[in-house]
């Protein structure tokens, strides 16, 4: 294996088109990194955050904007993919029914393929573990692992010693912290889409986790909450 090389200044950051992943976009942008933003159709029930994500990648200087389809719909066991769950209105015990089972292990996997194609060496994902519904996959000790197989699994690591580095700058923050980051970095947070239940003008439910985590992490934070509401919130 030869030396370590030195970094490409390029990264993949995985964009949602929700609160946390454009943040997670700005704070990459903010370290200078070039940024090739990958979106995922995983049979999600609505597209409004994949439009916010196309238009927020440019809004906020990416180089350029990639979307995969990948069908998690056929298998179901969500209620985010899955018609027959219904998404909650109040949390319940344990691992809400929003989990969809392998999601974010898909996404960092096709980050990493396009990573390794790009010859960048650093994936941004926006997860976070305080102000979040308990997913297993958001937590730090995923990311390590996930980060460990990754630098065993790629051509560029084992034969050129290019390492991936896999960037969780929101882990371990809380939704205020996150908006006020966001906000200095200049997002403009009405563009995001958060809600499970959102309509296809990106409109939120007002009544899901990430809507009430979301809203929480505003008056937190002491700003306006700029989502933009089906009902008044």
């Amino acid at each position: 294996m030869s030396q370590a090389a030195e970094s490409s200044g390029r990264a993949v950051v995985l964009l949602s088109g929700g609160l946390d992943s454009a943040t997670c976009l700005a704070l990459a942008r903010a370290h200078g990194f070039a940024c090739h933003t990958l979106a995922l159709s995983y049979g999600q029930r609505h597209d409004a955050e994949l439009r916010a994500a196309r238009r927020l990648s440019g809004v906020l200087g990416a180089v350029e904007h990639k979307q995969v389809n990948i069908d998690l719909d056929g298998m179901g066991g969500s209620a985010l993919t899955d018609a027959s769950i219904e998404v909650p209105d109040e949390p319940g015990e344990g691992i809400p029914v929003t989990y969809v089972p392998a999601r974010n292990t898909l996404m960092l996997s096709v980050a990493l393929g396009w990573a390794e194609i790009l010859d960048a060496d650093q994936i941004f994902i926006g997860v976070n573990a305080v102000d979040y519904s308990g997913y297993p996959d958001c937590r730090p000790e995923y990311i390590e692992s996930f980060q460990a197989m990754a630098n065993l699994a790629t051509r560029a690591a084992v034969q050129q010693g290019r390492r991936i580095t896999i960037q969780a700058p929101l882990v371990r923050l809380s939704k205020a912290q996150i908006i006020e980051r966001g906000l200095a970095l200049g997002v403009d947070y009405a563009e995001t889409v958060s809600c499970y239940r959102a309509d296809r003008q990106g409109r939120a439910c007002g009544r899901c986790d990430a809507c009430r985590f979301r809203r929480a992490g505003f008056e937190d934070a002491g700003r306006p909450d700029p989502t933009r509401y089906q009902t008044p919130a």
